[in-house]
């Protein structure tokens, strides 16, 4: 048994392991939810649903990722399994060497939901949201060494750019979580782009840790999905930003001497393309009007399709199609030249634009159109 497809195999076991666990303990978590009244009622929020919902999501796959990712290094060090154990066996010192900063990343995002969890139920300032997030990610990059050093060495630099991308991808996977089964499914997609690109890398461990939590987000997503039976919270969205910025960080960054790319900062930027659009799509938007840029609104992509007539589902389902090709772009940059690379950048710029052109274009006609024509749904008056 050679040691790629053994590997394959045990990505295929921690997707499994991950899908497994968020399907048994999200009905789990909805229950409590339920008993303890952490739901989210219609009346307090924008979001469009219709009745009150179990809002303890986060909490679920959390749970079920650290069930799993204890499971998994239990059975790596003390399982032997023919086959198995020669492939692992080989990795284990360096597991090992890195358990001490695996603990203070799995400390990091134990506080990203929780920090998430007390914003669910007591609606947190944005400076105390941001002050939490900033202390998240200074314990990532300070303890748990997460590194974004692309363009320079400098040590200042290296630490505001690691902290920042963490921020980053927290924030926009909270934007990015305006419908159901939207940011989840995006996550999904994501995390399994991150699992191929880890494992052409020879990074089998972060491969595996991107397996499983792709399968992870896709048990959550199966309850998530419209109607939602149970929300992921802004303790999911914080857990599920935090996890792409790590895991983000750890395909294009952490071993950026052994990476096989050429262009390894494109990785997180292809595959992450759509939330990181979105956000700063909103951003500017709300700057521009003078408004916040932390108070939601309607302005995200997913709204402006449902906008151009399509339904809530169909929105979410482009979207997620949107991900998928854009993600798809960057197999041939991996494995490619400049010219290959700047292609596919130009491409992708592209796509989004026209996409951008269509989604403003056509939802400002719909609005409009709604403000001059009277609404004859409503009941006229004898």
């Amino acid at each position: 048994m050679t040691v790629m497809p053994v590997w394959c195999q045990i990505y295929l076991f921690a997707f499994l392991a991950g899908a497994v666990s968020t399907l048994f303990d999200t009905p789990v978590f909805g229950r409590i939810a339920r008993k303890f009244d952490f739901m989210d009622r219609p009346q307090a929020n924008h979001k469009g649903h219709g009745r009150a919902t179990p809002l303890l999501g986060g909490a679920a796959m959390f749970t079920g990722w650290l069930f799993c990712l204890a499971a998994g290094l239990g059975a790596a060090f003390f399982v032997q399994l023919p086959g198995f154990s020669e492939a692992v066996s080989a990795h284990l010192a360096g597991i090992n060497s890195t358990l001490p900063q695996l603990g203070f990343l799995v400390l990091g995002a134990f506080l990203a939901v929780l920090l998430g969890l007390v914003d669910d139920k007591y609606a947190l300032s944005a400076a105390a949201k941001f002050g939490g997030q900033f202390l998240i990610a200074l314990l990532a990059v300070g303890l748990g060494g997460v590194r974004v050093n692309i363009f320079f060495t400098n040590p200042v630099l290296v630490w505001g750019a690691s902290v920042f991308w963490l921020m980053l991808l927290m924030n926009s996977i909270n934007f990015f979580d305006n419908m159901d089964g939207l940011a989840v499914g995006t996550i999904t997609i994501a995390m399994g782009f991150f699992c191929v690109i880890a494992a052409l890398n020879n990074q089998y461990f972060i491969a595996a840790l991107a397996a499983m939590s792709c399968g992870v987000t896709a048990g959550f997503w199966y309850y998530n999905t419209s109607p939602a039976m149970i929300f992921m919270g802004d303790s999911g969205s914080h857990f599920l930003g935090y996890l792409a910025a790590v895991i983000s960080a750890g395909v294009s960054w952490f071993g950026i001497d052994y990476s096989l790319s050429r262009f390894p900062i494109l990785m997180p930027l292809f595959i992450l393309a759509l939330p990181l659009f979105d956000t700063g799509m909103v951003v500017l938007i709300r700057t521009c009007r003078g408004k916040p840029f932390w108070i939601g609104d309607h302005n995200h992509i997913s709204h402006r399709f449902v906008r151009m007539g399509l339904s809530r589902r169909q929105a979410v389902l482009l979207v997620h199609l949107m991900a998928l090709s854009v993600g798809l772009g960057i197999l041939p940059v991996f494995w490619g030249d400049f010219r290959t690379a700047a292609i596919l950048v130009a491409q992708a710029f592209l796509f989004l634009l026209v996409v951008s052109i269509l989604q403003f274009a056509l939802s400002d006609r719909q609005d409009t159109r709604e403000k001059v024509q009277p609404d004859e749904t409503k009941e006229k008056k004898p």
